[in-house]
């Protein structure tokens, strides 16, 4: 009897202690995600005296921001404040720091950046980075604040992962089991899962041109931006011209469909690999097990014809490294291999990042190796290979696929480009962009002539900075009422070309986290907050919402 007293007096003890492996795991504000937008909520909700908890399917924190972008999409720097602005700030100190610069003097770095300098010493600022650097500050945002952060947490999503009633979200379940409960949920993933399971409409793919009456939002055949487009015909028969040789690697061999109309199409993703120039901070590109040179067949004769840009975007960070992305007519976007990566299952989806991976590493060994690379270029690879110092625990990997679009809300408001285009009043801005609208291709296809060409690249620039609705985070009202989404937007996908930036979805996310906070205080809905009183905040926090 006294041991059954004793178990029970025990049993309850740990459950008052928040012990019970049964007991959900409660808080103010629950955040889905680990990306940089779900930390800027959380220190935002933290500041704001609300219990926060961040729960992370990722492992490192910061998403893109850590995970190899590093040279910022900035776009008008101004309309950038907040913590995004502070974060900027902090690399800007980090790299005031000699410390910092094991493999480069300061002085020997230069200034660029993606249209605004590098280093912005007036402002104190400073917008390209190494990752390890933009890791470690947001390991250090969830020190200071003493964020509780649940990492390698995956969401259930399967019926029962995420508990609804009467249009409230009241829990969310993971694959480990544990069950967090709150007031408000954010979703700071780049794919939605949470607004998903918690079954809010989106959308995944372009929208028609006709939808909202757009110019660059549905397939875009015969329209050729930037650089990502085959100049010169290119055969894309394994015997050039005999169509009945079969298509090269990555060719397809359905038809693009017809200039405005909609489809199920993705833009292409890649890794944003760290490469280094200097010889004792670097590893050579791994061979994958099952590369295929034949993969690369058509970027052999892209040489051929004379092209000569290949090193154009490995823009420099500091200490002799690079942020590498996609640039040319065949790079490191693997086209058209993405488009059920926003709604596949956790598995699939793992195959579809491996598959990047090895196409990615197999590009690289090709570029160094094969004798079809000609000489200028295999010589010139000869000095780039992987960052040693960068992604250490993944053999110098990147942790983070660029999933540069996946689902989008459609919520209370949907950004358009007319919106980007500043051509419509936006009454409750809770953030500001002016990036180009950017697309990558999203497939590539046979002409009628018998050649290849890429389908998807845009890029249009804005007028001006842009307002963000407050509207294009929140969900309809009738859907839920108690979740806010500050990376998967509801925009048009041409919008989304321009709002998906890291430094946007860092201010969306301090706006998310603002408006939960109001919502949680006055006990309303996301959607019947008191705007003014929004605005009030974000001004106060320095959020930039006009120019």
């Amino acid at each position: 009897m006294k041991k059954n007293i004793l178990f029970s007096v025990v049993f309850l003890l740990n459950i008052s202690l928040g012990q019970s492996k049964s007991d959900p795991y409660t808080a103010d504000l629950i955040i889905y995600g680990g990306t940089a937008a779900a930390i800027t909520a959380a220190v935002e909700a933290v500041n704001s005296g609300k219990k926060v908890i961040v729960v992370s399917p990722d492992t490192h924190l910061g998403g893109l921001s850590s995970g190899g972008l590093g040279f910022t999409d900035t776009g008008n720097k101004g309309v950038i404040g907040g913590l995004a602005r502070e974060f900027y700030h902090r690399v800007y100190l980090h790299y005031q720091d000699s410390a910092a610069w094991k493999w480069q003097k300061h002085a020997e770095y230069g200034n660029k950046g993606q249209g605004t300098p590098a280093i912005d010493g007036d402002s104190h600022t400073m917008w390209i980075f190494e990752p390890h650097t933009a890791g470690q500050i947001f390991e250090d945002f969830v020190k200071e604040n003493k964020l509780k952060v649940y990492r390698d947490e995956w969401l259930d999503r399967s019926k029962g992962g995420v508990i609804k009633k009467d249009g409230r979200i009241l829990s969310i379940k993971t694959l480990s089991g544990k069950t967090f409960t709150g007031k408000v949920f954010i979703d700071a993933t780049y794919e939605g899962d949470l607004m998903a399971a918690a079954g809010v409409s989106y959308h995944v793919g372009r929208e028609a041109n006709s939808t909202y009456n757009e110019k660059y939002n549905g397939v875009q055949v015969g329209v050729l931006h930037h650089y990502h487009y085959f100049k010169k015909n290119i055969s894309p028969y394994k015997i050039p011209g005999d169509s009945s040789s079969g298509l090269l690697y990555g060719v397809s061999d359905l038809p693009p469909g017809k200039f405005g109309e909609a489809d199920k199409k993705v833009q292409a993703y890649c890794f944003r690999m760290a490469l280094s120039n200097n010889p004792d901070n670097r590893v050579p590109f791994p061979k994958p097990a099952n590369y295929n040179p034949d993969n690369y067949e058509l970027l052999a004769r892209v040489f051929t014809s004379g092209w000569r840009e290949t090193f154009r975007k490995f823009d420099p960070i500091p200490n002799r490294k690079t942020d590498t992305n996609n640039h040319g007519p065949f790079s490191t976007d693997f086209i058209g291999m993405n488009y059920a990566y926003p709604e596949a299952s956790y598995e699939d989806r793992k195959k579809i990042i491996q598959a990047h991976k090895d196409y990615q590493q197999g590009l690289m060994y090709y570029l160094a190796n094969d004798p079809k690379v000609p000489e200028d270029v295999r010589k010139e690879m000869s000095q780039w290979r992987l960052a040693k110092d960068e992604f250490t625990d993944n053999d110098n990997w990147p942790h983070q696929l660029y999933i540069r679009e996946a689902r989008r809300l459609i919520g209370q408001h949907v950004m358009t480009e007319h919106d980007t285009f500043s051509e419509s009043a936006i009454k409750d801005p809770v953030g500001m962009g002016s990036y180009a609208l950017d697309s990558h291709n999203a497939q590539r296809y046979i002409k009628p002539d018998g050649f290849v060409q890429n389908e998807g690249d845009i890029g249009v620039i804005p007028k001006k900075p842009y307002q963000i609705s407050y509207g294009s985070i929140t969900p309809k009202k009738e859907e839920c009422s108690n979740l806010l989404v500050p990376v998967c937007v509801s925009s048009s996908h041409i919008a989304y070309g321009s709002i998906r930036m890291e430094p946007v979805f860092m201010i969306l996310g301090q706006s998310a986290a603002a408006a939960a906070v109001l919502a949680i205080d006055s006990d309303k809905a996301v959607q019947d907050i008191d705007y003014q009183q929004l605005k009030k905040v974000l001004e106060s926090r320095k959020q930039v919402l006009a120019q």
